[in-house]
């Protein structure tokens, strides 16, 4: 049970600062990727249609409760946002409102991948990141940029389409902490012991 409660407030601390909206769709996201693969058809289905209803139609928020996101994410006013379930998404990082991370549709009908984030990335407002593209670990995204090329570790790209501006002195501290866990996905409690 301890290890269930870990894992669905892991990203209560970073938001304390910003909205209680936003600590409340966390808490709803990471509590459904557990709840939501629940062995009990039924239940898990239930918990991932609340989900749904509460975050996606209700809070405007369309953050799939399958998507893959490290620890630590602060959503700064959680208003706008919409993610794709194939992105991925390090652990600390910073998204802000009005913001769209996810694939395209191409002419054949077909549909791109989704971009990969790093760790300690910073997004600014009103960001538009598109496509099978990376974006390195510390980097940031100026407000109102198109992201559709990759973006190096350490960088900061703004404007439309985004361009990098400035590299950022990275103390080795932070590139070592880059390194550790690059995985993107905090580690899932084991929903066989921890509901029950």
């Amino acid at each position: 049970m301890k290890n269930f409660v870990n894992y669905i407030f892991q990203d209560w601390e970073v938001n304390k600062e910003g909205s209680s909206k936003s600590r409340f769709i966390l808490l709803m996201f990471r509590a459904t990727q557990i709840l939501g693969r629940l062995p009990i058809p039924f239940l898990s289905g239930f918990f991932r249609n609340f989900y749904t209803l509460i975050v996606e139609w209700l809070l405007g928020v369309e953050l799939p409760w399958d998507t893959k996101i490290g620890s630590d994410l602060r959503l700064i006013h959680g208003v706008g946002l919409v993610v794709n379930n194939g992105t991925i998404i390090g652990h600390n990082c910073i998204i802000r409102h009005s913001t769209t991370i996810g694939n395209k549709k191409l002419p054949d009908g077909s549909y791109t991948g989704s971009p990969k984030i790093g760790n300690n990335v910073e997004v600014g407002s009103n960001v538009v990141i598109i496509g099978p593209i990376t974006i390195g670990n510390n980097a940031v995204i100026g407000a109102g940029s198109v992201v559709v090329k990759d973006v190096p570790e350490g960088a900061v790209a703004v404007g439309n389409p985004a361009k990098v501006i400035k590299r950022l002195n990275l103390t080795s501290a932070q590139t070592d902490h880059s390194e550790e866990d690059n995985s993107a996905q905090a580690r899932l409690p084991d929903t066989t012991s921890c509901i029950y």
